[in-house]
Order: C-alpha cells, then sequence, then structure tokens
C-alpha cells in the first residue's frame, strides 16, 4: 500500500512521467492553457508553479540587484529551468512575459476547470491554465441549485355581509335586465318562425283540395262514358 506517497504514479514508469510533465509544462507556457485528464492537470498544476516561481524569484532578484558578479541576467534560475523547458522561445516567454505579470502574486498562479466526461473511454477532464492570462470571466459559477424564491401569497381582503348583499343586488339586476332586453328579439323570431310554418301548411292544403278535385272531374268523365258504351251495346242487341 502506498500510504503517505505524495505524487500520482499515472500507469506511468518514472521516466515515461517526467517527460510527459516536461511536455505538459512545455505546452503550458506557450499556450497558456491545456485541457487533459484531471489526474494529469492536477500533477501538472504543482509542478509549473515550481517553475514559474523559480522565474519569479529570478525577477525579483535582477530588480533589486542581488546577483553576484555584476550580473544583470539570474543565469543559475535560467539554467535551472532549462533543463526541465527545452525550447529556448518557451523559457524566454517563461521570464520575459509571465513572470512580470505574476510578479505581485504570491501563489496559484495556475488554475484547474474540470470539464466533465470524455467519451470513448469516461475518462475525467479537465483545463490547466494560468489565471492572469485566462479570458475574464462575467461572475462566479456555481452548479449548486438555486432555492425557490418564496412569494408571499396575498390574503384576500374580507368582505362586510353588506357589500357581498349589495353585489349580489346588482348582479341579479344586470341578469334580469338582459334577459328583457333579449325577450322581444326571441318572441318575434318564434312567431315569424311560426308564420312560416302555418303558410306552408295552408299550401299544402290547397294543392291536397285542388288535387282531389281534378280526381273527381276524371272519375265523373269516365263514368259516363262507360254509360254510353252500356246504353250502345243495348240498342245494338235490340235491333239484332
Amino acid at each position: 500500500m502506498r500510504h503517505q506517497v505524495a505524487g500520482r504514479k499515472l500507469k506511468r514508469t518514472h521516466s515515461h512521467r517526467k517527460a510527459l510533465l516536461h511536455n505538459l509544462a512545455t505546452q503550458l507556457f506557450e499556450h497558456k492553457k491545456v485541457h487533459t485528464t484531471e489526474a494529469k492537470a492536477k500533477e501538472l498544476k504543482s509542478f509549473a508553479e515550481r517553475l514559474i516561481s523559480k522565474a519569479k524569484h529570478a525577477l525579483i532578484k535582477e530588480k533589486q540587484g542581488e546577483l553576484p558578479n555584476g550580473q544583470t541576467i539570474d543565469v543559475h534560475n535560467r539554467r535551472q529551468v532549462g533543463r526541465i523547458i527545452r525550447n529556448k522561445a518557451v523559457l524566454q516567454e517563461l521570464f520575459d512575459s509571465i513572470a512580470p505579470a505574476v510578479e505581485s502574486r504570491n501563489g496559484g498562479f495556475t488554475r484547474v476547470v474540470k470539464t466533465g466526461v470524455r467519451r470513448g473511454d469516461s475518462a475525467r477532464t479537465a483545463l490547466i491554465e494560468l489565471v492572469d492570462f485566462a479570458a475574464e470571466q462575467d461572475g462566479a459559477i456555481s452548479t449548486k441549485r438555486k432555492r425557490k424564491s418564496t412569494k408571499k401569497v396575498e390574503t384576500p381582503q374580507h368582505t362586510t355581509p353588506t357589500n357581498i348583499t349589495k353585489d349580489k343586488n346588482l348582479e341579479v339586476s344586470n341578469i334580469s335586465d338582459n334577459v328583457v332586453n333579449d325577450e322581444p328579439a326571441e318572441v318575434t323570431a318564434i312567431n315569424e318562425s311560426d308564420n312560416l310554418v302555418f303558410e306552408s301548411n295552408t299550401a299544402t292544403e290547397d294543392t291536397a283540395a285542388k288535387d282531389s278535385l281534378v280526381f273527381e272531374d276524371t272519375t265523373d268523365d269516365i263514368a259516363l262514358e262507360n254509360n254510353a258504351d252500356n246504353s250502345d251495346e243495348k240498342s245494338e242487341e235490340e235491333n239484332l
């Protein structure tokens, strides 16, 4: 068991882990931020801040003139950091740009922001960035849920019995007025419909009477023709 052992193995050997941190620190100082796994970002944080502290102390010594033998540049600290940061352009960026920006800061030069889970292997990822070179944020961001605002419920005002009776009387009077105003229109509509029905009934009765008269006339003509035919037949028989 690895009790009280500092650092993370990151599933790598000592030489592989050392080369990994050197490369991540170089990329951090060059691009001012690196997106990697959460474990690597936390391990890189302390490693990179030690290098920034060396550059900061070198800058302070150069300003105060505490260098030996009349030197104007702290060669010792530059060589110590140069063993790790092999890129000369990035090394110069660290001592000339990053160190003056963090001179007034006592610590906490980097920030680790968790960015969720990575697709594929579900590894927890994070973004490590330099605080003084990061984009300005609008405000503090919290993942905690906001409490629901408890609004006071307004209690309805109590009305006196006299006001209630007055309101009821007004409602009844309004309803009665509406009924009175609406009655003539309804009555006239009903009367008009009744007249139309009566006229249609009288029209049907007249047509039925005419049809019956015509039918009676035709039956009388047919009866007369039959009687005439019978009388003609009888006269012919008598002659024979």
